[in-house]
């Protein structure tokens, strides 16, 4: 009897490192394993999107386009994946549609196979430009269901969005777990459902910060889920993921076929292990994070929202109002329509959490990301915003009507004008859309860096 197969994805390159060390991994902690890690037996491996563009130029003086062609240079025999924020690209706002367009067609062109393109407010609309372009470009287009509970977000909702996505011309559909809470009764009934429903593979990922995730893969794949997101043991755990090695030593004795060779993760694992020791030792990794956090059950606050709150109350010396700001979290969410928490909305929601209880009155102060999503500038939201909240952002403004996105310039013309001979390619000028003083900042030191190298070969010559 032939096995079933489930399809492995390896997330180490972004979104594991991304939850345990903040996307501090350079190239030069993986470059050595990755032909290793190609002869693996994934069916993917997330490399790129999520954080890791706005990573590499602002903490890592990488250039994140360099970093990909890197990768597929040495990875011949398996997928690469990324993480596209639909509308918002990788950044944390709309961008024109001509630039969306451009950042997907460059993001294939440069080695990406599979894009899972999502929106944090589960609005097909803000994902419909990057999807398309995504299969004109040659892509596999992975459209995504971000998971959520809430009185609007139903089992019936999310199946709906599913067979949506697959009428927009997804190839596969991924379940999008960023908290961890989704229960494994919920994940096997939905799984279920949308196989029953859809002719195209359903993938399912979740987060170990609840503890959950084990168990939650495990009945996706008895509900027929195609494939599932884990990451090498030494970062597994915590806000990460599952361990690959874990899962497909237990997947093997149920019966199924993952194709992942565990001699070879072992050599993986090895490769990993003092990068993650260098990163305990100088800091870079909280152990807090490797912990399991039940309490996100109740707040919904996936371990990178954790970690920012955190960070923003010891940064003003007011982590003592941890506990009131977790409080003030699920309100300040109810108040905005029941956004989802994943970027740009767990850092929208809890900045403005934050605000509420340091400034001892809700919404004294709002910010201009929150005052733009209550003006649309978002998308729809999942459930009305509530009045109060309007009112104070908006006064009497009106929230536009219509999709935001048809409103906004082309902003390539204007960024390449500005660059002028900064950019050497048109992913110089998207790296600058998309994060401007980070981008001009690497451009200048990387023309610095060639004088230089001239000046010396003319040196060496005489």
């Amino acid at each position: 009897m032939k096995k079933k197969k489930v399809n492995i994805t390896e997330v180490v390159l972004r979104d594991a490192n991304q939850s345990q060390i903040a996307t501090r991994m350079p190239r030069s902690d993986f470059e050595d394993i990755l032909e290793t890690m190609d002869q693996a037996g994934y069916y993917s491996m997330e490399v790129w999107g999520g954080a890791t563009f706005d990573s590499c130029l602002r903490y890592l003086d990488e250039d994140p386009w360099d970093r990909l062609r890197f990768i597929r240079s040495k990875v011949k025999n398996t997928k690469l994946q990324m993480l596209l924020r639909g509308q918002n690209i990788l950044g944390y706002h709309h961008y024109s549609d001509e630039t969306v367009r451009a950042f997907v067609r460059k993001s294939v062109e440069n080695g990406i196979d599979i894009i899972r393109i999502f929106d944090a407010l589960n609005d097909p609309a803000n994902m419909a430009t990057a999807i398309d372009e995504c299969l004109k470009a040659g892509g596999h287009a992975q459209g995504t269901i971000c998971y959520t509970t809430s009185p609007v977000h139903t089992f019936e909702s999310y199946v709906a969005l599913g067979k949506k996505l697959e009428s927009m011309g997804c190839h596969s559909i991924c379940i999008k777990d960023m908290a961890g809470i989704m229960s494994p009764k919920a994940c096997y009934d939905l799984v279920t459902e949308l196989k029953k429903d859809l002719k195209i593979p359903v993938y399912v990922h979740s987060h170990t910060t609840t503890g959950l995730a084990p168990m939650t893969l495990l009945k996706a794949i008895e509900a027929g889920a195609d494939g599932v997101d884990t990451a090498i043991s030494i970062f597994s755990g915590g806000t990460s993921h599952m361990s690959t090695e874990s899962l497909v030593y237990a997947l093997e004795e149920m019966g199924y076929d993952t194709g992942v060779n565990l001699k070879v993760c072992q050599k993986i694992n090895d490769h990993f292990k003092p990068v993650q020791a260098r990163f305990l030792k100088e800091g870079g990794l909280n152990p807090s994070v490797l912990t399991t956090k039940i309490d996100a059950l109740n707040y919904q606050i996936p371990g990178g929202m954790l970690s920012n709150l955190i960070s923003q109350l010891t940064a003003v010396d007011k982590l003592d109002q941890l506990d009131a700001v977790l409080e003030e979290t699920p309100k300040v969410r109810k108040d905005m329509g029941y956004p989802p928490l994943v970027t740009p909305m767990s850092q929208m929601v809890g900045t403005q959490a934050v605000t509420n209880v340091l400034t001892g009155e809700r919404y004294k102060l709002i910010s201009k990301e929150v005052k733009a999503y209550c003006r649309g500038e978002y998308g729809h939201s999942p459930a009305p915003i509530s009045e109060d909240l309007m009112k104070k952002a908006l006064g009497d403004e009106k929230p536009i009507e219509g999709r935001y996105d048809d409103t906004i310039e082309p902003e390539f013309p204007a960024a390449k004008k500005y660059l002028g001979d900064l950019a050497e390619s048109e992913e110089d000028v998207l790296s600058y859309i998309a994060f401007p003083q980070q981008a001009e900042a690497f451009l200048k030191e990387r023309r610095e860096k060639k004088a230089l190298k001239v000046s010396y070969t003319i040196q060496e010559a005489e």
